[in-house]
């Protein structure tokens, strides 16, 4: 694996569940020496419940209330690769202060994928139905506009080997003239 290189800036993961976003993130954020967040993750050390929980009982609403928190509170960090929920990118509060805050990463998969990926995870609560696949595939059209929107870089993770993924995400954020490496 290749040394540590530091980049400016925060980087921001988008894109449907099982794209990849936090297996991706954690990569990245080693390869570049910043600090990794999920969003998910977060709101559950904050509220001490699973995120499957708080849908059941406060509701999708509630819970993008408590996402949208989480995400301006971690897009004021320095330095940070943030893997957001899926349905992030539906406020159009988050797509402004991911736009503002950082460089947004889409990353897209094939529905066979995610359905692949997606299957057996039960804190998956918008899967957690019949027709799972029908349901990704309503959620793709819904929210692919949204993340091409404000993707600054879109990277298909359809069968990607995730080092091999990273570097080429690596080297896309290198070649970006918005991100120059940092220097001490």
């Amino acid at each position: 694996m290749p040394a540590m290189e530091k980049l400016a800036g925060n980087f921001f993961l988008v894109g449907l569940m099982g794209a990849g976003k936090t297996t991706v993130g954690r990569a990245l954020a080693r390869r570049t020496g910043k600090t990794f967040y999920d969003s998910d993750q977060e709101i559950e050390a904050r509220t001490g419940v699973r995120v499957a929980t708080i849908f059941d009982i406060e509701g999708e609403l509630r819970f993008r209330n408590r996402e949208a928190c989480v995400i301006r509170d971690l897009a004021q960090q320095r330095d940070i690769v943030l893997a957001t929920g899926g349905g992030a990118v539906m406020r159009e509060e988050n797509r402004k202060v991911l736009a503002s805050h950082g460089t947004v990463i889409y990353l897209r998969a094939a529905i066979d994928d995610l359905l692949a990926r997606t299957q057996h995870d039960k804190n998956r609560p918008l899967l957690q139905i019949a027709d799972p696949r029908a349901k990704l595939e309503s959620l793709f059209n819904e929210r692919d506009p949204l993340y091409r929107e404000i993707a600054d870089i879109i990277i298909d993770t359809t069968q990607q080997n995730v080092n091999l993924l990273v570097a080429r995400l690596f080297d896309q954020l290198l070649a970006s003239p918005h991100h120059p490496k940092e220097t001490d």
